[in-house]
């Protein structure tokens, strides 16, 4: 039988998921990306705690992206999400995919972190 896409994005993020493990220095950045929006999440595996949240819902963000297109909108939210985690002193992290390909609005939120200095 045939997987559909979301058990395969499951069974993808499930094997991600063994390998990769957050810290309170080194956090886990975990992504998610609907049709319309895109999350991500600084996560203490180890607590079980979420250290920060940033998406395309916050008012920074949704003023600063009214006309732009989700690549952008994405890029924005990475480079908003790593300036605030550098103000609490976080400034590596472990990137988590969540069983997205790393390309498109995945790859272009992982490259503004990275361009406002995260390091992952």
């Amino acid at each position: 039988m045939a997987l559909t896409k979301k058990n395969r994005r499951y069974r993808i993020k499930k094997r991600v998921r063994k390998k990769i493990k957050g810290t309170e220095e080194k956090p886990r950045m975990s992504v998610f990306r609907s049709n319309s929006h895109i999350y991500v999440q600084l996560i203490d595996d180890e607590q079980g705690k979420t250290l920060m949240a940033y998406s395309t819902r916050n008012k920074e963000i949704a003023e600063q992206s009214n006309e732009a297109n989700k690549s952008k909108q994405a890029e924005l939210v990475g480079q908003q999400a790593a300036k605030k985690s550098l103000e609490k002193g976080i400034d590596q992290v472990v990137f988590d995919r969540n069983g997205y390909r790393y390309h498109g609005r995945v790859r272009k939120l992982a490259e503004g972190a990275r361009k406002e200095g995260l390091k992952f």
